[in-house]
């Protein structure tokens, strides 16, 4: 997901409901969890996008 960030990537689980898991795991010390949601229409909500690019942000500041 490069509108979040570089190196961001989704895990997509399929169930009644579709849930989202959006990580950065090109850091050597850990896998980030930026933001994990259920996704009930076809587009991603802003929201979603802003809050996962707003952690991606603090994350690269924070280190």
């Amino acid at each position: 997901m490069p509108n979040i960030g570089p190196g961001v990537r989704e895990i997509r689980i399929h169930t009644e409901v579709e849930h989202r898991i959006c990580y950065v795991a090109k850091f050597a010390e850990a896998i980030y969890v930026l933001h994990a949601f259920e996704k009930r229409t076809r587009k991603t909500l802003q929201h979603d996008v802003g809050l996962a690019r707003q952690r991606y942000q603090a994350l690269v500041a924070q280190r």
